[in-house]
């Protein structure tokens, strides 16, 4: 059952991606053109799931654990370090050279664009990457 879930939540999320048309990279770079083609309908899109994620955490929250779950899997740390900030900064940059980010990508991929799929490659790429190169960032000088 948590699978079927996950599917459908997956699928709804999906079909909002491309109803609001976040799967076109040249949207979202319009977005960011703001003295040129600028199209504020990013800035809706974002709205909108803020409301929505709004009214779902307060009906979340009223429960003792999720629904298929043992307990909810929040972030308990509020440090802001150097990865944090680090891996903020090169998302936002990710996004704004490709028009795409990792969640529109996805879905993106049903569009066939060799572009989206060169993309994903380069994301789990920088996965791989960096956890090959976590010994080497994390070493403390001495």
């Amino acid at each position: 059952m948590k699978h079927l879930f996950a599917l459908i939540t997956g699928l709804v999320f999906g079909t909002g991606i491309a109803i609001s048309g976040m799967m076109d990279p040249a949207k979202v770079l319009n977005f960011f053109d703001i003295a040129g083609s600028w199209d504020p309908s990013l800035a809706f899109v974002m709205g909108g799931a803020l409301v929505v994620t709004f009214i779902g955490y307060q009906l979340v929250w009223r429960r003792n654990a999720p629904l298929f779950g043992g307990r909810f899997q929040v972030p308990t740390s509020t440090v802001l370090d150097g990865k944090l900030i680090g891996g903020s900064a090169l998302f936002g940059i990710g996004w704004g050279i490709a028009g795409l980010c990792p969640g529109a990508a996805i879905p993106a991929l049903g569009t066939g664009r060799w572009e989206v799929a060169l993309f994903l490659i380069a994301v789990v790429g920088g996965f791989f990457l960096r956890r090959l190169l976590a010994p080497v960032l994390t070493a403390k000088a001495v």
